[in-house]
């Protein structure tokens, strides 16, 4: 008789204590810890942790070998004793020393800010670029902190900081990692590539491209399922959306564009993800307009709203033609309404009236849509009429001895880059 074995999983959910440092530079950074540590709630939630407690420090400093003071090292080991804490979750990045010093001194399982985000991340890749790009950012932040990780990635149990990469002990082997790092890397090139070549595709075929960008859990993925009746993942959750997903809309004159759903941005994200995730996030890069989906009713409104525009400088994106869309207007009071900026650029909606998504295709086609333009081209000149085509919709086509006069409602952002190649043939007669 055969002895069989079967695998069963026995995943514990993590408890955890949750732990924010106030330092000076802190308090210069402009971002409010308070928020941050809020904010961190939310994230462990996400990440299906069961929040027990919190606990802040304010120092000048931090302390280089437990990143807290000693005694509130103390104070989080009796915390977490007397309520069963299994790990404890830190607002801030820590070193590899950092992590190992606590967990030495409070057997406890140490998780970062950062490792808590790739975490989520880790759970929300579906697809292989996505897969791909998380694997590449958990490792690239594991590989210099291996020293500090060992009791972390050998625990039983999984949960938090053990996805992925985590189950393989990579603490054993740098060699390994950097020769996987590597490999994700080559992996992502050949993808990034498929994806400039689609990009390139849909450029060559004069197809307008509009991207949804915001802070995360703004509201993006229900504006295009509602704009576009796309079939997409939506929940009230930190980034419930990690894959982006494109989809075609019509605008009130009939014409189609292409509506692109990114990633979710948040305060302090992690260097690692945007830097694997900037193909995808280059999206932004290509788009003819970008509509910056807002929570109205946030409280921290203007600080989120800050993050997604710093996030959009660093992508070379700022310059884009973009509207603000305060999203959830229903949620807000009419004290809130008042305080939102309005006029040109500006529009307060709700994803769920049917009004407001009319008003939006309308704003997106006028700020596409530049002046009715007359061009006159020798019928000889095919070259130049190709043109006269990816400018803008031709509404009228008139012929004159050897001309073809063309009038055309152009597009701002194809006449931008392609309209020195007609200068010399507008018809000033309209």
């Amino acid at each position: 008789m055969n002895n069989s074995t079967h695998e069963t999983s026995t995943e514990i959910k993590d408890k955890a204590v949750l732990v924010s440092l106030v330092t000076d530079e802190v308090k210069r950074s402009g971002i409010n810890p308070e928020y941050s540590l809020e904010e961190l709630v939310k994230l462990a939630e996400t990440a299906g942790v069961e929040v027990l407690s919190v606990i802040s420090q304010n120092r000048e400093t931090p302390d280089s070998k437990w990143f807290i003071g000693k005694g509130k090292v103390e104070e989080l080991r009796a915390a977490a004793e007397e309520l069963g804490a299994t790990t404890a979750i830190f607002d801030q990045e820590l070193s590899g020393a950092q992590v190992r010093n606590l967990e030495e001194s409070l057997d406890l399982k140490i998780i970062d800010r950062t490792q808590l985000i790739l975490d989520i991340f880790a759970q929300r890749a579906h697809t292989r670029e996505g897969i791909i790009q998380v694997e590449l950012a958990q490792h690239s932040y594991l590989l210099p902190r291996l020293s500090g990780h060992g009791k972390n990635l050998s625990r039983l149990g999984g949960g938090i900081g053990t996805r992925g990469p985590g189950e393989s002990k990579l603490e054993t082997d740098r060699r390994h990692i950097r020769g996987r790092i590597n490999d994700l890397k080559r992996q992502l090139e050949e993808v990034t590539r498929h994806r400039k070549l689609h990009r390139e595709r849909r450029k060559k075929s004069g197809v307008i491209q509009v991207a949804l960008v915001g802070y995360t859990n703004a509201g993006k993925s229900t504006l295009l399922k509602q704009l576009t009746s796309a079939d997409v993942y939506i929940e009230n959750q930190l980034f419930a959306t990690l894959d982006p997903t494109s989809r075609t809309m019509e605008l009130p004159s009939g014409k189609e564009i292409v509506l692109t759903d990114t990633v979710g941005f948040i305060q302090n994200l992690p260097h690692e993800l945007v830097a694997a995730f900037r193909a995808t996030l280059e999206e932004v890069n290509e788009a003819d307009l970008i509509l910056h989906v807002v929570d109205a009713s946030s409280t921290m409104r203007e600080e989120q709203m800050n993050v997604v525009e710093q996030l959009l400088q660093e992508l070379g994106a700022s310059d884009k033609p973009q509207i603000v869309l305060f999203n959830k207007k229903d949620a807000c009071s009419p004290e809130q309404l008042q305080m939102l900026p309005s006029g040109k650029g500006y529009r307060k909606i709700s994803a769920f009236d049917e009004q407001d998504l009319l008003s939006i295709r309308e704003l997106i086609q006028d700020e596409l849509t530049g002046d009715t333009v007359k061009f006159r081209i020798p019928a000889e000149r095919g070259d130049i009429t190709s043109v006269v085509y990816r400018v803008g919709d031709v509404i009228e086509t008139t012929y004159d001895e050897n001309d073809v006069i063309y009038e055309v409602q152009v597009q701002k952002g194809e006449y931008e880059k392609h309209g020195y190649l007609l200068k010399d043939f507008i018809d000033s007669s309209i």
